[in-house]
């Protein structure tokens, strides 16, 4: 990471409120890299290759930090564990129920339009997150 990212990575940990760990400079750094909707257990394995000693535990509990500060999103829970959203583009999910696969969709592929404001009963969407269930195309091939 360079200066200008490491000074961007303090600053947001400070607008959170969390303090800048290496550990924790580490798992954003590797967690900003990887693409798709990766586990703490994918994260766990990158990370380990840099900081030998580092826990799941660890991991875990920057993740949990991340996601509750809004660096990050979790990806809804259809897939059966946990999983981070690197995408910061609007868009929604494509989840198989077979292999539980998470695939990004934009939201015009879909034909929907987010809403902005309240919605009936005064709720307030912040966030729009879809998730379309169905099978993948390999597991469709599979059933075959």
């Amino acid at each position: 990471m360079n200066t200008v990212e490491a000074q961007e990575f303090r600053e947001m940990c400070e607008n959170a409120g969390l303090a800048v760990t290496h550990q924790r400079h580490v798992i954003y750094e590797i967690l900003k890299n990887m693409h798709g909707h990766p586990s703490p257990e994918e994260v766990y394995a990158r990370v380990k290759r840099r900081i030998p000693s580092i826990s799941l535990a660890t991991v875990y509990k920057n993740l949990h930090l991340f996601i509750e500060s809004g660096i990050f999103h979790e990806v809804s829970l259809h897939h059966g564990s946990l999983r981070v959203e690197t995408n910061h583009r609007p868009h929604h999910h494509l989840v198989c129920t077979r292999c539980k696969s998470i695939s990004d969709i934009d939201a015009k592929e879909l034909g929907l339009a987010a809403k902005h404001g309240k919605l009936p009963g005064g709720f307030l969407a912040q966030r729009y997150a879809v998730d379309v269930l169905g099978l993948c195309a390999e597991c469709q091939r599979k059933a075959d």
